[in-house]
């Protein structure tokens, strides 16, 4: 394994490029598909639930199968399975871009999912293995704030693709950045492996663990307008199929997700709060971007533009909250932070008609901002210090996976919770009356993931209270996380 390879050289600006780029394919694609939504409905003739599943189908399967995707890289080469997800999502995105009908389109975008998957997790593997010990820190620095850089004007560079080109083109963007992104790889990138690796892969655990999600997502969406009947088996199916990844946790020799785990009672308390805190953020991302464009009339690139504020504040400032949180401890940030972005859905009542950016919308996302850095940072450090150090990684590993998994579960149930038809967002008072419900959803969960921190958190023990990356590069994603204790990074 080479891990010498010092930032300033050729080299290391050539490694420092490749995980770059992607990492941001990756992460500009999850924040820009929100902006195209209308656009893609409208073309594509697609109802609602079609529209959801443009999203939960990408969330879908990165979720089941990113904590595979980190072993098969330790397993047969972290270069080797990162090129292979680049060139795999650059093909379903090549496949995304040129859809016919939504259920290409669906279809692709799982796919996709899976392409991150593979090298979601590799890109910050990549760099712990190649870069020299004394610059891995400045290089992880860069790399994450390059990506924040990335994710801030994601849904910019997505609405003028959308208003301009054409929808498509949020997709097929992701195939010249793979043709400079693998070559460079192939050609600058070492090969590294972790030679300590062994055991089979809990391949059963991902496959359940997927499947129940896929199951229970269909169920809420298709409980709108579906069969009774079909809803019901699905939904029953869904919860047998979460039982038996469970029991195959217990009995694997290896699992994906050790129960043992969950006996730090902090741990689970903390996963809990994630659930609650990210099920509110993805359906309010989610839905404002269709807000913003059905009923408050911007064009794409307006709608995403909006946005830009909530995520300069967490670029700016998530570093100094998890500063905070290390000197007065987790217990006030992650009660605070929930009834900040409480509030801010609140706010967002005000949002309707010709809403006025400057006096309706920018208001409600500065409060927003707020209540993200002061809760996401110290909640991802929390995670890590309430585990051993050793698994810190695996505790990562899976607090992003609940992270998303939340996300996952809130877009497919709001629109349900909150009366939406599959026609709804065809029609502005429609969706503006479903989207104010939504939204108070979304504020109730924020305050019972609140009362939840202030009743379980407590203050770390002092010996694994610091991780070594605090910085945000996603505003819908915990901050990304090294893999402590064993000298490897996994994306967080």
């Amino acid at each position: 394994m080479s891990s010498d390879v010092r930032l300033a050289s050729p080299q290391g600006k050539w490694i420092l490029l490749t995980t770059v780029l992607g990492s941001s394919m990756a992460m500009v694609d999850s924040t820009v598909v929100n902006v195209a939504l209308p656009r893609i409905g409208r073309d594509l003739n697609a109802d609602l639930a079609a529209l959801q599943w443009t999203v939960n189908a990408y969330m879908l399967t990165l979720a089941g199968l990113i904590l595979l995707g980190g072993s098969l890289g330790d397993r047969y080469g972290r270069r080797k399975i990162f090129v292979l997800g680049v060139v795999w999502f650059a093909a379903a995105s090549l496949l995304c871009g040129l859809a016919p009908s939504a259920g290409v389109l669906i279809a692709a975008r799982a796919l996709q999912g899976v392409g991150g998957a593979l090298l979601t997790p590799g890109s910050l593997a990549l760099i712990q293995a190649s870069f020299h010990p004394d610059d891995r820190a400045r290089a992880v620095g860069l790399w994450s704030g390059f990506g924040g850089v990335g994710a801030a004007i994601g849904p910019f560079l997505g609405g003028w693709l959308v208003d301009g080109p054409g929808w498509r083109w949020v997709f097929l963007i992701n195939v010249p950045m793979a043709l400079v992104c693998a070559p460079i790889a192939v050609r600058h990138v070492p090969e590294s492996a972790d030679g300590r690796t062994h055991g089979r892969f809990d391949i059963l655990g991902a496959a359940l663990g997927a499947i129940a999600l896929a199951l229970v997502t269909y169920a809420l969406i298709e409980a709108g307008d579906g069969s009774l009947p079909v809803v019901i088996v699905t939904a029953v199916a869904g919860v047998a199929a979460g039982v038996a990844f469970v029991y195959v946790e217990k009995r694997s020799a290896d699992p994906m997700m050790p129960p043992d785990i969950f006996a730090s009672r902090q741990f689970t308390a903390v996963n809990l709060v994630t659930l609650c805190v990210y099920a509110a953020f993805g359906g309010f991302f989610f839905l404002t971007a269709l807000q913003l464009q059905v009923v408050a009339g911007y064009s794409a690139l307006e709608a995403g533009t909006a946005l830009l504020p909530t995520t300069a504040l967490m670029l700016l400032f998530s570093a100094r909250s998890g500063e905070l949180a290390q000197r007065i401890g987790p217990r006030i940030p992650l009660t605070v932070g929930p009834l900040l972005c409480a509030a801010a859905m609140l706010m967002m009542l005000r949002v309707g008609p010709d809403a006025s950016y400057l006096v309706d919308v920018v208001p409600a996302l500065l409060v927003m901002g707020a209540g993200m850095v002061v809760l996401v940072a110290p909640l991802t450090a929390t995670v890590l210090a309430s585990v051993d150090t050793a698994r810190a990684g695996l505790a990562s590993g899976i607090n992003n996976a609940a992270a998303r998994a939340a996300g996952l579960i809130a877009i497919a149930a709001l629109p349900l919770l909150a009366g939406m038809g599959s026609e709804a967002y065809r029609s502005a008072s429609a969706f503006d009356h479903a989207f104010d419900r939504a939204m108070l959803w979304c504020a109730g969960v924020l305050v019972v993931g609140s009362v939840l921190a202030f009743a379980t958190v407590r203050r770390p023990a002092p010996d694994c209270r610091r991780p070594e990356c605090l910085t945000h590069g996603s505003i819908t994603a915990p901050p990304l996380e090294p893999r402590l204790g064993k000298g490897r990074l996994e994306a967080g």
